[in-house]
């Protein structure tokens, strides 16, 4: 069983930043696809950022220009960079890992409220 851990989440001001980090055990966690996908109050799971293995990336309209996915093999880690805040970014924050075999894994998920 793969265990995602996510943390950087809280509360910020309309206009803020913060940084979501997700760590992935294994050896293999260059070869997977990871993403950030977010789950509003009384709406279905949305993508927000995916970066494959070979470091291209595909964002949400909703993000895009304001959002950055990157990650870090070294430290089997994964990062999401959010700028520019704004309170329709409310929502829990999931990282996903799909490995080679097209396995999909999920964190816990982390809370980010951007509220005034």
């Amino acid at each position: 069983q793969v265990q995602l851990v996510e943390s950087g989440g809280g509360l910020v001001q309309p206009g803020g930043s913060l940084r979501l980090s997700c760590a992935a055990p294994g050896m293999f966690f260059s070869l997977n696809t990871m993403g950030w996908y977010r789950q509003a109050p009384g709406k279905q799971r949305e993508l927000v950022a995916v970066i494959t293995s070979d470091g291209s990336t595909t964002y949400a309209d909703s993000v895009k220009g304001r959002f950055t996915i990157s990650r870090d093999n070294a430290k089997n880690t994964v990062y999401l960079q959010m700028n520019d805040l704004k309170p329709e970014d409310t929502a829990v924050y999931y990282c996903n890992q799909r490995d080679t075999y097209g396995r999909h894994y999920w964190g816990q998920g982390t809370q980010v409220t951007v509220s005034s």
